[in-house]
């Protein structure tokens, strides 16, 4: 990649992991914007868990996508454009085009199936959630293997690292869950675990059956609740709860505590993405909800999700 501004020379790194047998080839990235830490934690612990032994194909991991951005904290690269509305790129075109090129070309164009990693934006949450177009059978087939309750029938935005490989054949998973900046064990774990499913469902890795396997339900619709008004944000609903249509989501007081007013919900769902700092603007996206056919039952699912992989007296650490 091109250089520092002090000369010191750049590059993406790049694990490979070649099993023994003939199979698919699967990429794992992180970090396409550069303040999404989770990924590279959950990468780092794919690459020595003992699951991914005795791999038929081939294992490409990426820990860090967006080398610039995370060095500077940052979901954008110095010439303050997003990478992943930059693909595929372009030899010659801006720092980013030139980053998104040479990841596709090297990278991406060489494999059968991608998962991409990210977390919510600066200030924001997401619950573990899987995003792609479901509406391609195969592309829900490796969402469902994924495990996690909630899946996301998600558009495709131009210039997206998505967009780019659907376009090249490539089926691509993206996976949000925690925050920017953040580690969170909960989707640390759901992330590793996840892949693994992947993997084995490729024939990539021996199948086990799931001790206790958590039913996929699609949202094919979600949307964000916006502040009524501006002012101090006192959250009510958190992650993974289910809501009904008129629950008051969070509430909004003036600097003397003085409740102005609520962000209510307009239909039952379920919070699968929430803002973190207490402060708003009048129209600000406070918090995001999917919408499923039974919420009841996603709810339930991710509690036991949740239980199954960071139990109460586990320590993060352990």
């Amino acid at each position: 990649m091109p250089p520092l501004y002090t000369s010191n020379s750049m590059g993406i790194p790049v694990y490979v992991q070649r099993g023994k047998r003939p199979g698919p080839t699967l990429f794992v990235s992180a970090a396409i914007h550069g303040d999404e830490l989770n990924g590279i934690e959950i990468v780092g612990r794919l690459i020595k868990s003992k699951s991914i032994q005795r791999l038929r194909g081939t294992l490409i991991a990426v820990p860090m996508v967006n080398v610039y951005g995370v060095l500077n904290q940052s979901r954008y690269l110095p010439d303050r454009r997003d990478l992943n509305r930059s693909f595929p790129g372009s030899k010659k075109g801006s720092l980013a085009g030139r980053i998104a090129n040479l990841f596709f070309k090297e990278i991406v164009t060489k494999c059968d199936v991608g998962i991409d990693l990210h977390t919510g934006a600066i200030h924001r949450s997401n619950l573990p959630q899987i995003r792609g177009n479901l509406s391609d059978e195969s592309v829900k087939e490796l969402a469902s293997a994924f495990g996690i309750p909630v899946m996301l029938n998600s558009d495709i935005r131009d210039g997206s690292l998505r967009q780019a490989a659907s376009d090249a054949g490539v089926k691509i998973l993206l996976y949000e869950a925690g925050q920017a900046l953040r580690y969170d064990e909960f989707s640390i774990r759901a992330g590793v675990r996840g892949i693994v499913n992947v993997m084995r469902h490729l024939g990539m890795l021996n199948k086990r059956k799931r001790a206790t396997p958590f039913t996929p339900f699609v949202a094919n619709q979600s949307g964000w609740v916006r502040a009524p008004e501006s002012g101090f944000v006192n959250h009510i609903a958190q992650l993974g709860d289910h809501v009904y249509e008129g629950d008051k989501l969070a509430s909004i007081s003036d600097p003397f505590g003085e409740v102005h007013d609520y962000v209510i919900s307009p239909a039952e769902g379920i919070v699968v993405g929430k803002q973190n700092i207490p402060l708003a603007q009048e129209g600000e996206a406070i918090y995001h909800i999917g919408y499923f056919k039974q919420p009841v039952t996603v709810a339930e699912h991710v509690e036991r999700l949740q239980d199954s992989l960071v139990p109460q007296e586990l320590n993060p650490q352990d």
